[in-house]
């Protein structure tokens, strides 16, 4: 860390975004920064919940809201995983991608193997000005693929 910069997720930290990308610093703002540097990935309604301890009262909307602006301003990034509410993570300006977990919606960073935009060359483009790949990978976490062998170790035990 440089001398001047603020950990991440911190007060300062999340202030010093704010203002860096022309918007207002309230509270709301600063705690749904906070919280999204100490859970990437997480849902509007985890956010509400987690801003709501924090600064004792916010408004659905104003969560909501925020988290629009932030993404707007590409302060934070939403990502739609299929079949899974949006999630938010303040990881923008690179190019990453997600893994996701089939089962409990688990949700991990994943770095491209090549280093710039796009990632993926599509076959036919259609005319579009391409700029950006996203690719989502699905599976089991660890977790999740534990249970499953634990299952499975126990079925083989019990035997027909």
């Amino acid at each position: 860390m440089h001398q001047g910069e603020a950990a991440l997720g911190s007060r300062a930290w999340a202030v010093g975004l704010l203002r860096t990308a022309g918007l207002r610093v309230t509270a709301t703002r600063t705690a749904v920064l906070m919280v999204l540097a100490e859970r990437p990935h997480a849902a509007a309604e985890e956010v509400l919940v987690e801003v709501r301890r924090r600064i004792g009262s916010a408004s659905t909307q104003a969560v909501y809201n925020v988290l629009a602006a932030l993404s707007a301003a590409e302060v934070v990034r939403r990502i739609e995983p299929a079949g899974s509410p949006a999630r938010y993570e303040v990881r923008v300006g690179d190019n990453h991608h997600h893994v996701v977990c089939r089962r409990c919606g688990a949700t991990a960073d994943v770095d491209c193997v090549v280093g710039r935009r796009p990632c993926l060359t599509p076959s036919e483009t259609h005319g579009y000005l391409v700029d950006e790949a996203e690719v989502t990978f699905w599976g089991l976490c660890p977790a999740c693929a534990g249970t499953d062998q634990e299952l499975e170790a126990t079925r083989l035990a019990a035997g027909p």
